[in-house]
């Protein structure tokens, strides 16, 4: 391989890991301040960061341990991949409307305006 590819082939992407997750915080600090942001879908997003953390851990065992990568170790690749499947789920759900709080809305009168006489029961 020459050229381009060759020179991005030779890049650690490790910080570029560690970049990201910048980005990832500020969005997860903007949606909790969003009073429409459903928050079964923020868990959604909050447990990401578990998942990522699980799975540098299971990265490691799995380098430790069995000398292997973690995609080549079945037992700990899933374990952690469930946990995105898991964060997926609540997201989904969130912002399907599963979770969210029942609420009736009652009409707003405005003070200012004139409002039409309620109705009379009938005398006897």
């Amino acid at each position: 391989m020459s050229g381009p590819l060759s020179w991005l082939a030779g890049i650690d992407p490790t910080p570029l890991f560690v970049l990201s997750l910048l980005p990832y915080l500020a969005f997860l600090w903007w949606a909790g301040r969003i009073e429409g942001f459903p928050k079964l879908a923020l868990r959604g997003f909050q447990f990401t960061l578990v998942f990522v953390a699980i799975t540098i851990g299971a990265a490691v065992i799995a380098q430790l341990r069995y000398g292997a990568l973690l995609a080549n170790v079945d037992p700990l690749h899933g374990g952690a991949e469930s946990l995105l499947t898991i964060s997926n789920l609540l997201v989904v759900l969130g912002f399907s409307g599963v979770g969210a709080a029942v609420t009736t809305a009652q009409p707003q009168t405005d003070p200012t305006k004139p409002q039409p006489p309620k109705p009379q029961p009938p005398s006897p």
